[in-house]
């Protein structure tokens, strides 16, 4: 496991040094030893790598890892760009293109986001192969929970896309008064059309970043094959 190196580290040393971590790094270590374990262990932090705390303007949270070969990379929702677009990412796209008018893209690789300050947290870091879930309860919760917190003591504001029950669960320590909650179903298939499809959140929070001077999003993935 690469550790984390950025600004992120000052904010969430504390956590390191707890005994649920010391346990949680042991089981997770573990596990990489024993079974096939998502994402490789150099990408569990890449949310935190490639989206500093001081550059985070919107916070995205996804559930667990992708769990098939060669999908997760540490960023909720993406994957690698060879890889198939899974079904919530495609009725992601969807809603950008009826919310933003941008094109759906050839590939699910979604760094472009998180360079511009999306933090692409999911709540669990790591996963067994074809296991969903199978890592929920070794305490990444905890630690993710302390993500949440750090952000929320952020003195700017802070757009929160909450999608599906767990999503809005894990935010419901923000009360920072400078960041909004936008929430609504989860975009997988299963619930997109109560509600996920229609909402515009992604208008909506670069509404919210001009308003309070902040640069906007592109939310555009750009096809990468010509």
């Amino acid at each position: 496991m690469s550790g984390i190196t950025n600004d992120w580290l000052p904010a969430l040393q504390d956590e390191f040094k707890k005994p649920y971590y010391a346990e949680l790094y042991k089981k997770v270590q573990e596990e990489y030893k024993e079974t096939q374990i998502f994402p490789p262990a150099d990408d569990i932090f890449n949310a935190f790598h490639f989206t500093p705390l001081s550059e985070v303007k919107v916070v995205i949270i996804g559930q667990d890892p992708y769990h098939n070969v060669g999908q997760a990379h540490g960023l909720c929702f993406s994957v690698k760009p060879e890889v198939d677009i899974p079904p919530s990412l495609v009725n992601i796209y969807k809603e950008l293109k009826d919310d933003l008018g941008c094109y759906i893209p050839d590939n699910g690789y979604l760094e472009k986001w998180a360079k511009q300050g999306v933090l692409m947290l999911n709540s669990v870091l790591t996963v067994r192969a074809h296991q969903a879930n199978s890592h929920q309860g070794l305490g990444w919760e905890k630690f993710t929970d302390a993500v949440i917190r750090a952000v929320n003591e952020q003195d700017r504001p802070i757009v929160y896309m909450l999608w599906g029950r767990p999503a809005q669960n894990k935010a419901k320590s923000v009360n920072n008064p400078k960041h909004l909650l936008l929430k609504a179903p989860h975009p997988s298939p299963l619930s997109a059309h109560r509600g996920f499809f229609g909402c515009k959140h992604f208008s909506q929070a670069n509404e919210y970043l001009k308003k309070n001077g902040l640069e906007p999003i592109d939310w555009q993935i750009e096809n990468r094959k010509q």
